[in-house]
């Protein structure tokens, strides 16, 4: 696995693409940090990372099917993923060494935000007046909202004939995981506790009660279901381009 998970790195390190979202991600998150009013820290009376906090998991939807996009895509295009099964190496590995690469990429992403975090520490009256518990809460669930998309990433690129595809089915499908059960519980078929239920079935809700600096098992459960789940749909099918 973690030849798999050198080599895609590597490989990620020499494709301009990656420069360029991960480019992309930090200047957005910046400009909606400290320049757009509506967002910018410097107009609010406290200090809190709230807005990068909600930011973030919209930016996921796109910035990680946009590197998870070429996994197996690219592989299945170039006929090099059938030369890659015959090697003394399962599957399983395989998938788990281009997920770990990819995730890789996110948290990559994810530093440059530290520099925001030390920023509104000191800019904090007094220093340091800022809930750390519910950043670092906050951090936890972008770490698994990230792990679970890059699964829902990579199982799209294994499905999909080319990169565009795959990055096309990332973001419809991460959408849907993410907003689509809110937006179904407000349906007004949907009443009592049924709303409340379903949007509990979508990642939003469970990111969200992580974000708050407690972990509920219950929510951890959730994450590493999906992540497990969309791992496990690509090793079987993977699996089955052999037959």
């Amino acid at each position: 696995m973690w030849t798999i998970f050198k080599k895609e790195l590597s490989n990620y390190f020499s494709l301009l693409i990656a420069y360029i979202v991960i480019g992309i991600f930090v200047v957005v998150l910046g400009l909606l940090m400290w320049v757009f009013p509506d967002f910018s820290l410097l107009y609010f009376n406290y200090a809190s990372l709230d807005q990068l906090f909600s930011v973030a998991p919209f930016l996921f939807l796109f910035v990680i099917p946009a590197l998870s996009m070429r996994s197996f895509s690219e592989e299945i295009h170039s006929g090099t993923l059938e030369s890659l099964l015959t090697k003394p190496i399962s599957e399983s590995e395989i998938v788990f060494g281009k997920f770990f690469a990819c995730l890789s990429m996110v948290m990559i992403c994810l530093i440059p935000s530290l520099f925001y975090f030390y920023s509104v520490y000191q800019l904090g009256t007094p220093v340091g007046n800022i809930d750390t518990g519910a950043v670092l809460g906050s951090y936890i669930g972008l770490l698994f909202l990230a792990s679970a998309l890059v699964s829902i990433g990579i199982f799209c690129s294994a499905i999909a004939k080319n990169q565009v595809s795959a990055f096309l089915i990332a973001v419809l499908t991460g959408y849907a995981m993410y907003y689509g059960f809110y937006f179904v519980s407000k349906l007004p078929v949907f009443v009592g506790r049924v709303d409340d239920l379903i949007q509990r079935m979508g990642m939003e809700f469970h990111y969200n009660s992580i974000s708050r600096g407690y972990l509920d098992s219950r929510d951890l459960i959730y994450f590493s279901g999906i992540i497990f789940f969309f791992l496990w749909l690509t090793i079987q099918w993977i699996k089955n381009r052999l037959f």
